[in-house]
C-alpha cells in the first residue's frame, strides 16, 4: 500500500479534478503490474495496473493493492470494478473509501457480490493524505486552500508602498522562490488580490522550473485592473471575481458575487468549475480574510533573517506550526488547520 501511495504522487497535478490513486498488483509476493491514475479524462491506476500486467493468465491469483475505492461508475472512462471483475482477480485491498456520493462504498459493494475478497483501511490514514485536495473538496465543497506569504525577521512582508514604481522587497532566496513555483505547478488555481495585482503586476505561472501553469484567480471588486496586467496575458485562464458585470473575453472571465460573503462566493465558485485546489499567495488583507473566516487548510510560510524595521505586517496565525525545514537560508514554517 505504501508503493501505491508513493506511485500515485506522479499522477497528482495531471490527474485533477480527479483523485490521484496508485494500484499495484501482487501474485505469489511479487509486483507483477502496477500504475497511477493517467491525466483527466484518461484510465484509472486500476486499469493502468492491470494493462502493465505481461502475462495476464496470473491476475486470478492475483490481488491488487489500491490507495483509493475503485470506482463503480460510469463517467469518462468504464468502472473499474468491472474490469477487476472481468479478470477475476481474487482479493482487492483498498486503502479508504471514496467520499464521493457516487462511489462511497459502492464500489467495496460490488466487489464483493462478485465473489471477490476485499479488505479496507489498510494505511488509511496515509491513503487519505494523499488525496486530502479530493477529500476536502468532496466534503466541504470547496478547494483545498493553500496559504503562503513569506516574512521578514520583524514580522513584515514587504515596506509600505502607494506606487508600483517602488518595487517590492525581495524577502526570500532563489532557492525558496523555485520552491514555489514548484508548489504552483501543483495546484489548480492561484489566488491574489487587487493591490498584489497593482503593486506587483505579477503573471502568476511556472517559470522556475517545468510544470503546467495554474488558472489565475483575482479579485477585482471595482473592475479597475489595467488590461495590461500581466495577468491578463495568454499564459493562463484567468478568473475575476468582481462586483459589476460578469462576461468574458478569450481566456478571461469576470464573474459577478456578492462581496458581503466574497470568499465563500469565491470557493462556492470555483468548486461548481471542479478545481480542487487553490494556491494563495495575495497581500496581507486576502491572507488575513481567509484566517479570519477559517477558509484554509495548509499554511506555507517563510522567515527571512531580513530585517525591514516598518512596512506592511504579516498575516497573524495562532497555531503551532508542524513542521518548521530549513530551505536554503531561509525557515519555513508548515501549518494544518485540521
Amino acid at each position: 500500500m505504501q508503493r501505491c501511495i508513493d506511485i500515485s504522487k506522479n499522477g497528482l497535478r495531471n490527474a485533477m479534478p480527479n483523485p490521484s490513486v496508485g494500484a499495484v498488483i501482487v501474485h505469489d509476493g511479487k509486483i507483477i503490474g502496477e500504475g497511477y491514475t493517467s491525466p483527466y479524462g484518461g484510465n484509472h491506476a486500476e486499469v493502468n495496473a492491470i494493462n502493465s500486467v505481461n502475462n495476464k493468465n496470473l491476475l486470478p491469483q492475483s490481488t491488487i493493492y489500491v490507495s483509493l475505492e475503485p470506482c463503480s461508475h460510469i463517467g469518462k472512462t468504464p468502472p473499474c470494478t468491472e474490469l477487476i471483475a472481468k479478470h477475476k482477480l481474487k482479493a482487492v485491498v483498498i486503502g479508504c473509501t471514496d467520499s464521493n456520493s457516487l462511489v462511497c462504498g459502492n464500489g467495496i459493494k460490488k466487489l464483493k457480490d462478485t465473489g471477490c475478497k476485499v479488505i479496507t483501511g489498510v494505511l488509511e490514514k496515509e491513503c487519505k493524505e494523499s488525496n486530502k485536495r479530493f477529500f476536502t473538496f468532496q466534503e466541504k465543497k470547496r478547494p483545498y486552500v493553500i496559504l503562503k506569504w513569506a516574512q521578514s525577521a520583524d514580522g513584515f512582508i514587504d515596506k509600505t508602498r502607494i506606487s508600483s514604481k517602488i518595487p517590492s522587497t525581495k524577502i526570500t532566496s532563489q532557492t525558496a522562490n523555485t520552491l514555489v513555483h514548484k508548489w504552483r505547478s501543483e495546484e489548480m488555481a492561484i489566488m491574489v488580490g487587487t493591490n498584489t495585482i497593482l503593486l506587483d503586476n505579477p503573471t502568476l505561472t511556472v517559470r522556475y522550473l517545468n510544470g503546467k501553469n495554474p488558472i489565475r484567480v483575482v479579485i477585482d471588486r471595482e473592475y479597475k485592473l489595467p488590461k495590461s496586467s500581466n495577468i491578463f496575458n495568454n499564459s493562463s485562464p484567468t478568473i475575476c471575481y468582481t462586483s459589476t458585470i460578469s462576461h468574458k473575453e478569450n481566456d478571461i472571465e469576470w464573474v459577478r458575487i456578492n462581496f458581503t460573503n466574497a470568499l465563500e462566493e469565491i470557493l462556492k465558485d470555483l468548486h461548481q468549475r471542479n478545481i480542487l485546489s487553490l494556491f494563495v499567495e495575495g497581500g496581507r488583507q486576502v491572507l488575513q480574510s481567509f484566517i479570519d473566516a477559517n477558509l484554509w487548510d495548509e499554511s506555507r510560510v517563510f522567515t527571512s533573517d531580513l530585517e525591514i524595521e516598518s512596512g506592511v505586517k504579516a498575516p497573524e496565525i495562532n497555531i503551532i506550526p508542524l513542521k518548521m525545514p530549513q530551505i536554503g537560508v531561509d525557515k519555513l514554517a508548515l501549518y494544518r488547520n485540521d
